[in-house]
């Protein structure tokens, strides 16, 4: 059986941590930063997780994850 191409637009913009989840950073702080408060812009550098909804989808575009 070949292997499975991964998605590499979603191998950029996912990781996985030491548990198994799944790691993706946070939107809006792309521009318009100008109104929005310096703890909104510290929170959104943060990262964030996918929920457990969306990550079915995500691991089927990760297949050696």
């Amino acid at each position: 059986m070949p292997k499975i191409k991964t998605r590499r637009g979603a191998a950029k913009r996912f990781s996985f941590t030491g548990s198994g989840k799944i790691r993706r950073k946070k939107a809006y702080l792309r521009h318009i930063l100008t109104h929005k408060s310096a703890t909104q812009k510290r929170n959104l550098r943060k990262s964030g997780l996918v929920d457990k909804a969306d990550q079915a989808g995500v691991r089927r575009l990760l297949p050696y994850g």
